[in-house]
């Protein structure tokens, strides 16, 4: 029979170990976790003042600790300072912590990557389909890298699967080769930003406003009304004009009068045109000459600038030059020469046809 002595002598080592156990780990826990109250409130103070754009990133870094992992590696710990036996002891020492602590870190990594790119992404004015494109790239890397960890330190053979996901990663990329290029294509055009959402583009023969930049396609709605879809590849590839950056716009134009207009009259209708555009507003006047000797008449060449990017607003100050333009020539007894071709037949040469 054993004795009460013997009892304890056996059991109360363990039980003794066991509680010294946990009582460092609720110590190292409550540690570990007033630590994180204080850099919490250091980053809460930091986003207050306004000057420290990371502090919410480090706020969320904080936020995203899971208490549970904390909690059972504080409790490890303890087992590995006090040496109490206790089942799966092997196990535990050797693959456990090293699991939870990679799922901590990977959980750390996972939301400070995505804080970071949207800092950075919103200083660099990228789109948000960008950012959350480039976001979603980071985390799965780092989980892929986390996951891979784990499993070698489970005693996994990675090297094989490091193999098999490169060459199904080829496969992949091959088998789906245009939609990667689309993807690829729209981060081109979030990082250099050749056009944002809302501005006006031409190219080839589409003209339109963006009204969606996506992930594999651009969305642009044309001046008749309907919606034109167009990868983003095959959008990168056109030479695009977007008149929404424009500041001003440069016109060019050329009248025409009879070549028998006296020289005098010739050297005031410049003067004229300068007149009209300058009377405009929103318009800096740049040269106006009679250029050349046309097929069909003199040709006097004007150039001017609308400051504005509004072609409403261009065409209408156009037409207040043109009407202008016709009631000086008028007065000055001067008509424009429209652009027409003379076709002269010789007889013999129809009779000849005839014969």
């Amino acid at each position: 029979m054993i004795s009460l002595p013997d009892l304890y002598a056996e059991y109360g080592a363990i039980w003794g170990a066991w509680f010294g156990t946990l009582a460092l780990a609720v110590v190292l826990f409550i540690g570990f976790i007033s630590v994180l109250n204080v850099v919490r409130r250091q980053a809460t103070s930091r986003m207050a003042e306004g000057d420290h754009p990371y502090a919410s990133a480090l706020l969320a870094v904080v936020t995203r600790t899971n208490r549970l992992i904390v909690a059972l590696l504080a409790l490890m710990i303890g087992m590995r300072l006090t040496q109490a036996v206790f089942p799966w002891q092997s196990w535990v020492s050797d693959h456990l912590w090293f699991v939870l602590l990679a799922l901590q870190l990977a959980l750390w990594l996972d939301v400070a990557c995505r804080s970071v790119l949207t800092i950075v992404g919103e200083r660099l004015r990228a789109g948000r389909v960008t950012i959350t494109l480039l976001s979603f790239l980071v985390r799965t890397v780092v989980w892929v890298v986390a996951l891979l960890a784990i499993l070698d330190n489970l005693g996994v053979n990675i090297t094989a699967l490091v193999t098999s996901l490169g060459i199904g990663g080829v496969a992949v990329a091959l088998a789906v080769q245009t939609i990667l290029s689309d993807l690829f294509a729209s981060i081109s055009i979030g990082l250099d930003k050749p056009f944002e959402v809302g501005d006006f583009i031409v190219f080839g023969s589409v003209a339109g406003s963006i009204e969606h930049i996506g992930l594999k396609t651009t969305r642009i709605r044309s001046l008749g009304g309907e919606q034109i879809v167009c990868s983003n590849t095959e959008l990168l590839k056109q030479t695009i004009q977007n008149y929404k950056r424009m500041e001003q716009r440069r016109i060019i134009f050329t009248l025409r009068v009879p070549y028998d207009t006296p020289a005098d009259t010739l050297l005031e209708l410049p003067a004229d045109i300068k007149a009209q555009i300058e009377a405009q507003a929103a318009t800096r006047f740049d040269r106006a000459h009679v250029a050349r000797f046309g097929d069909y008449g003199l040709e006097i060449e004007a150039v001017y600038y609308v400051l504005s990017a509004d072609y409403n607003r261009y065409m209408d100050i156009q037409q207040a030059i043109n009407l202008g333009i016709v009631r000086a020539f008028a007065a000055r007894d001067v008509t424009l020469r429209p652009q027409e071709r003379t076709l002269h037949l010789r007889e013999d040469a129809v009779q000849s046809a005839e014969i």
